[in-house]
């Protein structure tokens, strides 16, 4: 009699009302859950884009259950298939009463995190080195499932942490109340691994899956002694089925981890680059914000309207080239013939014109003596440069037209 045990639940579901919560279902859940979170922090980390995981999730987890129900179905087959199997064959789709294989659903996972990496252009040795302490820390506490379903235990032990199971479930020994608790020995190994990856990863930099391999590697290794400690049925419907002594499924952990092992090797020299596939970068708050080209013909002191303006506006006269004289508007009626005679009989700046005219016909240049002496007797300025003298003064001709107007009155 042993002095100290662990005992079994009594059930393992519960009603919300007519939905039934199982706890094997929820054990695998949280697991998933814990899986993506580690994910999206470690592909972040490594330069993907957010979200990635997430989207993985969607193909992975369905490919996966299915994957470990098969492999589940597959060996033991007898127990719903068989002359005398204790199920019905339809129970085989009963996922929640326990019964999956973490080969199939690492395998047929693998095969959905395949399929989403290459729609998103994702090297999927990249994808696996980032999930493998992902995946076993879920396996950790997937496996708290099997204690709520009596299932996955050792041989009979007398230790202070044996496991109560009750004598009628299959693989259970007459007159034995407690066996080793193989499903905690699995979880503790699991969630131990897990965290050596991480610092594995994180120490050595292992790139093209071969911090997957070390997963790989790392759980059969594990895996191979707790399988030598059960004696639940695999493969048969009240025994286990077994080659040369050992268990169905320390065959298969012998062969996987022979195989990461020769992977680990072979990748060693591998340094070509891995794609992470297509990051779009984050816009970030404290981005310094670009100055705006400072456009040489608009200076701040200077208007819309200014810079607008055409060159012919009559509100910015253009500059007329030299010799021209300024077009005036045109004038009608007695107003505009009496300011025509006005700037015929008065305009000083066009007798300096005429006279220039005429000096540069006889050779003279156009600002000789000659010219000079012409505006002097006309009494118009000659060097004042924003009154030139073949600029008529609206003035005069304003005060002409008025004239006019009051002789013809």
């Amino acid at each position: 009699m042993p002095l100290a045990s662990i005992p079994s639940p009594s059930e393992g579901v519960w009603y919300l009302g007519p939905i039934p919560l199982r706890a094997y279902a929820l054990c695998i859940m949280l697991g998933v859950v814990v899986a993506v979170w580690l994910g999206e922090r470690r592909w972040r980390a490594r330069g993907g884009a957010p979200g990635t995981i997430v989207d993985l999730a969607v193909w992975a987890v369905p490919f996966g259950l299915v994957g470990g129900r098969l492999y589940h179905v597959i060996t033991d087959w007898q127990l719903y298939f068989g002359p005398q199997a204790p199920n019905e064959p339809i129970e085989a789709l009963f996922i929640w009463n326990g019964g999956l294989g973490i080969w199939g659903a690492v395998a047929l996972g693998g095969v959905g995190v395949w399929i989403g990496c290459r729609r998103r252009g994702i090297s999927l040795s990249a994808m696996a080195d980032t999930l493998a302490p992902c995946i076993v820390l879920a396996q950790g506490i997937g496996r708290w499932g099997n204690y709520f379903n009596q299932e996955l235990f050792g041989s009979p032990t007398d230790l202070p942490w044996g496991l109560e199971i009750d004598p009628s479930r299959p693989g259970t020994v007459p007159g034995e109340d407690t066996y080793h608790p193989t499903f905690l020995y699995e979880s503790i190994w699991d969630v131990a691994l897990a965290f050596a990856l991480i610092w594995i990863g994180r120490r050595f930099a292992f790139r093209h899956g071969r911090l997957f391999a070390l997963y790989v590697a790392g759980y059969t290794f594990g895996r191979f002694w707790i399988e030598g400690l059960r004696v639940d049925p695999v493969g048969g419907v009240d025994h286990a089925v077994d080659f040369l002594g050992l268990r169905l499924n320390q065959w298969t952990a012998i062969v996987l981890f022979i195989g990461a092992l020769v992977y680990f090797w072979a990748t060693r020299n591998k340094t070509t680059e891995e794609s992470l596939g297509v990051v779009v970068p984050e816009p970030r708050d404290d981005a310094p914000v670009e100055a705006e080209a400072v456009d040489p013909a608009h200076t701040a002191d200077m208007s819309d309207d200014e810079q607008t303006a055409e060159p012919g506006d009559p509100e910015e006269p253009a500059d007329e080239p030299t010799g021209k004289p300024a077009e005036k508007p045109e004038k009608t009626g007695a107003a505009g013939e009496s300011a025509e005679k006005a700037e015929t009989a008065g305009d000083p700046g066009k007798s300096a014109d005429e006279s220039a005219e005429k000096a540069e016909t006889a050779g003279e240049p156009a600002d000789g003596p000659g010219v000079k002496a012409a505006n002097a007797s006309a009494g118009g300025p000659a060097d004042d440069p924003a009154h030139p003298a073949d600029q008529a003064d609206e003035g005069e001709a304003v005060l002409a037209a008025g004239e006019g107007e009051a002789g013809k009155k």
